[in-house]
């Protein structure tokens, strides 16, 4: 008779976050593991509470514009964008035609950004140093672009209730463009080794995978829902000039790491593409109009932002200062679908998985 029994997997939990060498983000996971396996994923959120919604109630309301885009640095414009429309609804304030040209313009630049910040993140959480450095000198071009737009490199205060601050002259829109292209010319260079690479794809196909159905039942947003085959894009609903560019979603269907990379790697040529079309078909008119009175009612305003859909609900009561201010941002959507993939994965994929939604803690506490 044998005697021998089987072993019983070691459980044990670790701390995962909120200082961690491939997690630019003070989050904070409680992982259960069994040997090298995680079973569970339990959130501690909290770190970097820093009361801004509280803070938007004080503040005069034109002033929460440069208190907002405050929210998130990588996609400041877009927090001061989807403020700026809400009050716009609220006031009835039709924005001039070259102004919502302009506001996509800085969208798709805060766009470029996050998605080359995210993915020289990926390449270092999986050790490929000489791509992720290539893959940053790229994201410092276009750093440069918004600072040659705007006069600033992460916060650019260009966004105001009845347009935008700064117009650009034919002078820069040439020069932007020059720099679309020489930015476009190093993409050629570096995204074939992202998606063709096998090193990277051991690393990312098949890795937490996202079914379309978990996306639509946990609420994904973003390229986390679009790679798990969601068509899902607020831009196509045409807020700012959108409706007259034009816009279908990135879609892959796999679910995985992998397609989460696809989507957001696609989603820079996409933003390529927008940025030239608005640039040359920007029309002539002002780039403000006077706002006169105080908002009253309330509105809700969706925008899309880098990581997906970011809500703003704005509650006026006819004077200087809002009654509230509640913002729901991307990544506090996303968490819920981190935490269904991570059970299952090894150890050593945590890190991968955890940066493949793109979290930022800095929208999600605020």
């Amino acid at each position: 008779m044998n005697n021998a029994t089987t072993s019983t997997p070691r459980r044990t939990v670790i701390p995962f976050g909120p200082q961690h060498p491939v997690l630019p983000e003070p989050l904070h996971l409680r992982l259960v593991l069994e040997d090298e396996k995680v079973v569970e994923a339990q959130p501690a959120v909290g770190y970097i509470h820093r009361g801004i919604e509280k803070l938007a109630e004080v503040k005069d309301f034109q002033q929460n514009v440069f208190l907002l885009e405050h929210v998130c640095g990588i996609c400041s414009f877009i927090h001061a964008l989807a403020y700026c429309q809400g009050i716009e609804e609220l006031m009835g304030v039709e924005v001039p035609a070259r102004a919502r040209y302009l506001r996509v313009v800085w969208s798709e630049l805060n766009r470029l950004h996050s998605h080359l910040l995210w993915l020289g993140l990926l390449a270092d959480a999986f050790g490929f140093e000489s791509l992720f450095m290539q893959i940053w000198r790229a994201r410092e071009r276009v750093l440069d672009l918004e600072e040659q737009t705007a006069g600033a490199r992460i916060m650019l205060s260009t966004c105001t209730i009845g347009g935008v601050r700064r117009d650009l002259s034919a002078e820069q829109v040439g020069q932007v463009l020059r720099g679309l292209d020489e930015l476009e010319r190093e993409f050629d260079m570096f995204v074939p080794v992202v998606i063709k690479d096998a090193t990277v794809k051991e690393r990312l196909c098949g890795v937490g995978v996202l079914t379309q159905r978990q996306a639509q039942e946990l609420g994904a947003v973003g390229p986390v829902a679009r790679a798990s085959g969601i068509a899902r894009d607020l831009r196509v609903t045409g807020y700012a000039a959108y409706g007259e560019l034009g816009v279908n979603p990135v879609i892959e269907t796999d679910g995985d790491c992998y397609a989460r990379t696809l989507v957001r790697v696609r989603e820079l040529y996409q933003s390529l593409l927008l940025l030239r079309k608005a640039l040359r078909h920007m029309p002539d008119s002002p780039i403000a109009v006077a706002v006169k009175g105080k908002p009253e009612g309330e509105v809700v305003m969706r925008v899309e932002q880098p990581r997906g859909e970011v809500m703003y609900y704005l509650k006026a009561n006819g004077t200087a200062t809002l009654e509230r201010v509640r913002v729901r941002t991307p990544t506090f959507a996303n968490l819920p679908a981190l935490l269904a993939i991570l059970p299952g994965c090894e150890l050593a994929d945590v890190p991968v998985i955890t940066l493949s939604i793109d979290p930022c803690v800095s929208c999600t506490e605020r």
